[in-house]
């Protein structure tokens, strides 16, 4: 059993930063692949960026350049560093596990979720 405890959302002004982290216990982290969803109010949940044992990171079009997802392993804590917000950034984000290691955009793959925490983004 992996349990993930999210922390580090907020309000912003467009164009400021804030960095997620996602605490695992339970296991490793780095046995699994983990990833960053967000869900808007009336929307569904989507990908935003996701990490593979080895580093290997995959981003939305929307987030890429803007977002960087990295990992502790000595912490178990996945962090992700959002810059240059946008209105379009608010949303509740949450952390997720893949204990097959994949890593994919897909939600479906994800075993594990945290209980998600607040992003809000002030134009």
């Amino acid at each position: 059993q992996v349990q993930l405890v999210e922390s580090g959302g907020g309000l912003v002004q467009a164009g400021g930063s804030l960095r997620l982290a996602c605490a695992a216990s339970g296991r490793t982290f780095s046995d699994y692949a983990m990833a960053w969803f967000r869900q808007a109010p009336g929307k569904e949940r989507e990908f935003v960026a996701a990490i593979k044992w080895g580093g290997l990171t995959s981003y939305a079009e929307s987030v890429k350049g803007r977002f960087t997802i990295s990992g502790d392993n000595a912490k178990n804590t996945v962090y992700l560093q959002m810059n240059s917000l946008k209105p379009e950034d608010t949303a509740v984000y949450y952390c997720a596990a893949d204990s097959a290691g994949w890593g994919t955009f897909s939600s479906g793959q994800y075993d594990y979720w945290g209980q998600g925490t607040q992003v809000t983004v002030s134009a």
